[in-house]
């Protein structure tokens, strides 16, 4: 699914589940230091500092693009091109991209790289904004325009129409910016409450029918367009995916039954078509029949996400503490998957790097990123953007194999919180190789591994990414109390604490 331009495709039993370079390119797949690329790791502090002084100092730098991005109006852009001597921002916001500019100044506050009252005025603003954004059904559109507020038409740049679209996992994270913001800041509180008044979670729920489980799924809709009611033809169905993020949301505030919990697939069931067949049965649990499967990748059993991206699997927990809540199912899961993106990246496909995730092509465009073997979908995320897969029953591809591969260093933030010393070695190499870090703005996007080439942009989901994720890092838990209570604890943990993953 391209987070960024969402396209609904057609249900079937499989997608039931699914739901110009900076830089010059270089001719090897470990390039050494470019004199003419910026800055790098060296001035981010690890030359003479310590390892949480530099995390501090990309924290720092990547807010400070999140800032750049922000208009005066106070939404924040989608991304920023760094390609020219002046930052452009895109004339395009989202929903999910508003609350990582929310929850971004909290984690600064929190950090002390802004004071209580800077991060008032930006929160207010920012909430303000919100305010008087166009929604229908209690939501916002999918995107608008950064610096106006007003819900886009036409898509800028192409003039290609824009049909009014609510997305059920982009206004997820918006609400959970939102609660963040309402967190730190009690004198907003009022506002985000009145705010979130008419979100009811169960305007995206098809509740469950036996007799048709895949019209009624017991699962949530992708999103509804608004100009003719339409829903999208899929269900968001695999449940190691970012779109869970709205099940707890809506199961912590009632809106949602727990049961819904368990009618998302750990697998698609063996009979359906997907990436490897999976092994494991069905248990009952809550009444609800659990096929509880998994994948088998390098000799390990692991829940597998819909395409294999770092993402998908390891957003959800800078938020819910599922490793907490439930360490020998979500915890476990969570640090197979991170050592599945470390052994493709460094054994399989011999990059020298790893870390897999949607994010900008290099050479332009945007591209879904991920470890093919750990995605549920048959056409998963490969690694490279030439997308070199894998077959069942088939020989692995020779590492020859992985033509223009493609890191994103937000993949590596998210795995610092199960494997942080590999993640801080993977990022200085990135940094100090290719030349991916700007003083003032962070890492770059994206780098192709083989030619060298750096993306020419920072975007506002991916470095919201990262600054959650240096916050988990410099000051556990520090955006994670709105999901550490009320119905988050009376009815999301006891859910994950009878989690049985079958891995």
């Amino acid at each position: 699914m391209d987070r960024r331009r969402f396209l609904a495709g057609t249900a079937t039993a499989a997608t039931a589940a699914a739901a110009g370079a900076a830089f010059a390119p270089r001719a090897t797949a470990a390039p050494a230091p470019s004199p003419g690329a910026a800055t790098g790791i060296a001035s981010a502090g690890t030359a003479t500092g310590s390892v949480k002084d530099t995390l501090h100092t990309w924290f720092r730098d990547t807010y400070r693009s999140i800032e750049t991005m922000t208009t005066d109006f106070g939404l924040p852009a989608d991304a920023l091109d760094l390609s020219g001597p002046t930052p452009v921002r895109s004339r395009n916001t989202s929903p999910t991209n508003i609350g990582c500019g929310l929850w971004s100044t909290v984690a600064a506050h929190g950090l002390g790289v802004i004071s209580g009252t800077q991060m008032h005025s930006r929160l207010a603003r920012t909430i303000g904004a919100v305010e008087k954004l166009e929604r229908a059904n209690g939501f916002w559109f999918n995107w608008y325009d950064p610096a106006t507020g007003d819900v886009l038409t036409e898509w800028p740049g192409t003039g290609a129409p824009v049909r009014p679209f609510l997305s059920s996992v982009d206004n997820a994270w918006l609400v959970t910016g939102l609660r963040i913001a309402a967190d730190a800041d009690p004198s907003l509180r009022p506002r985000v409450e009145r705010l979130l008044a008419d979100a009811d979670w169960s305007y995206y729920y098809t509740p469950f029918d036996a007799d048709d489980p895949i019209g009624h799924p017991g699962q949530l809709r992708g999103g509804f367009w608004t100009d003719t009611g339409e829903p999208t033809g899929h269900h968001y169905g695999a449940l190691n995916t970012e779109p869970r993020m709205a099940s707890y949301l809506g199961i912590a505030d009632g809106s949602l039954p727990t049961e819904h919990y368990w009618h998302v697939f750990r697998t698609l069931p063996p009979e359906n078509g997907q990436e490897q067949t999976p092994q494991g049965g069905k248990v009952t649990i809550d009444g609800v029949s659990v096929y509880e499967g998994h994948y088998t990748y390098r000799g390990r059993r692991i829940v597998p996400t819909w395409g294999g991206s770092m993402f998908e699997a390891l957003m959800v927990p800078l938020f819910v503490p599922e490793p907490e809540w439930s360490p020998k199912s979500w915890g476990l899961n969570h640090r197979r998957t991170v050592q599945s993106h470390i052994e493709h990246g460094l054994r399989e496909a011999e990059y020298g790097y790893w870390g897999f995730s949607p994010c900008n092509v290099p050479e332009g465009g945007y591209q879904e990123y991920g470890v093919d073997a750990i995605g549920m979908n048959l056409d998963g995320y490969a690694s490279n953007t030439d997308r070199t897969y894998i077959k069942e029953g088939e020989p692995l591809p020779p590492a020859s194999a992985y033509t223009n591969g493609v890191v994103t260093p937000h993949a590596s933030f998210l795995a610092m919180q199960f494997a942080p010393d590999d993640a801080v070695a993977n990022l200085t190499r990135i940094a100090r190789d290719f030349g991916a870090y700007d003083d003032g703005y962070g890492f770059r996007d994206s780098v192709n591994v083989q030619t060298g080439r750096v993306s020419a942009h920072v975007l506002v989901l991916d470095q919201g990414m990262i600054a959650a994720a240096l916050a988990q890092q410099l000051k556990p838990g520090l955006l994670q109390q709105p999901f550490r209570s009320g119905g988050f604890t009376g009815r999301v943990r006891p859910l994950l604490r009878k989690e049985r993953f079958s891995i």
